[in-house]
């Protein structure tokens, strides 16, 4: 599915018989673009994801956006590609707003992009668990980020970001809970929604934007 396509029927229609909160969402919103987000985005390799993921842990996307910027400043304009990144002193990586850990996690992560251990190609052909494997084996890279990853740079299907805050609150505000729901709650609420979790997912985003 591309940024500009409209959520696909059938997912759409398996969601809305499974989940009568999500079918609300969705006759809610017609012409949902699950991927609209991405129109405000240049377009990023595998490791420019990453650089993303990392830096928006723990941070708003405003922040997020406005560190890569700093970022590309320092690199001509564009995202470094991994041998670029390794050759500049990781100052430029603090100058730019990623904390001391955050730096050395991209460095982990574009030692192996150059080195063959990562790569577009190989990313691509994994399944969703072995690219959590892949990428939860450098430091300061959680599921968080390995899901985003999925979601962002993959696009695959069926991915639910347990570990997002803002994700929870929504279920919390649309699910009817007294409180932040616990893992064991979302999994048992999102196991209702596979293999078109990655779908449900956008619905709930786009709900607390709306």
């Amino acid at each position: 599915m591309t940024a500009s396509a409209v959520a696909d029927p059938a997912a759409r229609e398996f969601l809305r018989n499974a989940d009568p909160v999500l079918a609300r969402l969705i006759d809610a919103q017609p012409d949902f673009r699950p991927r609209a987000w991405a129109d405000e985005l240049p377009p990023f390799d595998a490791f420019g994801t990453l650089v993303f993921q990392v830096a928006g842990q723990q941070l708003s996307v405003a922040s997020t956006r406005a560190i890569i910027s700093h970022l590309q400043q320092r690199f001509g304009g564009h995202m470094p590609s991994p041998a670029e990144l390794l050759a500049r002193d990781p100052q430029v990586l603090r100058d730019s707003g990623f904390s001391t850990r955050k730096g050395q996690t991209l460095r982990a992560l574009a030692e192996r992009f150059v080195d063959g251990r990562l790569s577009d190609e190989g990313l691509a052909g994994m399944t969703d668990e072995e690219v959590e494997a892949a990428l939860t084996e450098v430091p300061g890279i959680g599921p968080w980020s390995a899901h985003g990853f999925l979601l962002v740079a993959l696009d695959r299907p069926d991915v639910f970001l347990t570990g997002d805050i803002a994700l929870r609150r929504a279920i919390q505000r649309l699910y009817g809970f007294d409180h932040v729901p616990t893992e064991n709650e979302l999994s048992d609420l999102s196991d209702r929604w596979r293999p078109y979790r990655s779908l449900a997912v956008s619905y709930l985003f786009a709900s607390e934007d709306g």
